[in-house]
């Protein structure tokens, strides 16, 4: 009895600790855009957090009550956030905090209120063709339909060769910066499976011979042929149309 009443303390003093550092983390890098109760209130500037730009605004980012684990977990691990600067779109980077440190955040904005947790997606129970139409469907209009990102207006659509299966999860769960988010109505996590697993797809396409040309998509692969096809077609009939003339 005595050693599990020490190891339930301890491990109530751990979770305090976390709880604390990470409280503490989230003054250091979030309170300043995000306000110093997550509430996402405006106010004044002030310097930011250690090693991202110091001029930022209080309360720009929105309020982190109840968006859960899996918002945190996106956004910290794609190196979304924190952000260099108000105002812009969110790129992916370099994890600024270490996994430890990560951790300790994502749980302090979970103790926020209730969300939802970290997805767990399942791409080997999806399929490719049903990812390919789905994504064809939800997703190519921006991202284009190899998943090599584009152009809409007020926004760059990411390339999506770098997320991992439980970052795509969360992206369409999530809808980060101008992309729409999409419920377990809309798409169900069956489908999701199979969204994932096309996404890694084009992440190392399966190339049976010919030029890949990067893997760029149909179009502009067929413009590239046809161009080739045209200079060859137009170098013959300059060939015969000499013969025929000094012929």
């Amino acid at each position: 009895m005595r050693i599990a009443a020490v190891i339930l303390a301890a491990l109530a003093l751990a979770s305090t600790a976390v709880a604390a550092n990470g409280k503490a983390l989230f003054g250091r890098y979030c309170a300043s855009c995000h306000g110093p109760d997550a509430g996402g209130s405006l106010g004044q500037k002030y310097g930011g957090g250690q090693g991202r730009n110091n001029s930022v605004q209080v309360g720009m980012g929105p309020s982190l009550h109840g968006v859960g684990a899996l918002s945190a977990d996106f956004y910290l691990r794609t190196g979304y956030m924190p952000l260099k600067e108000n105002g812009i779109q969110p790129r992916r980077s370099r994890q600024l905090l270490g996994d430890q440190e990560v951790d300790a955040l994502i749980r302090y904005v979970a103790s926020l209120g209730t969300g939802p947790a970290v997805p767990h997606p399942h791409p080997e129970r999806g399929n490719v063709a049903e990812g390919m139409h789905l994504f064809a469907t939800n997703c190519a209009g921006c991202h284009q339909i190899v998943a090599a990102g584009g152009y809409v207006t007020g926004a760059v659509p990411p390339a999506l060769g770098d997320p991992t299966p439980t970052q795509i999860a969360e992206a369409v769960r999530i809808g980060p910066y101008v992309m729409p988010k999409f419920s377990k109505r809309a798409i169900s996590d069956a489908q999701l499976d199979s969204i994932v697993r096309y996404v890694l797809y084009t992440q190392h396409p399966d190339n049976r011979g010919g030029w890949a040309l990067g893997n760029i998509g149909p179009i502009p692969e067929g413009l590239v042929s046809w161009f080739l096809a045209g200079t060859v077609l137009i170098g013959f009939c300059l060939v015969i149309g000499k013969r025929l003339k000094h012929g």
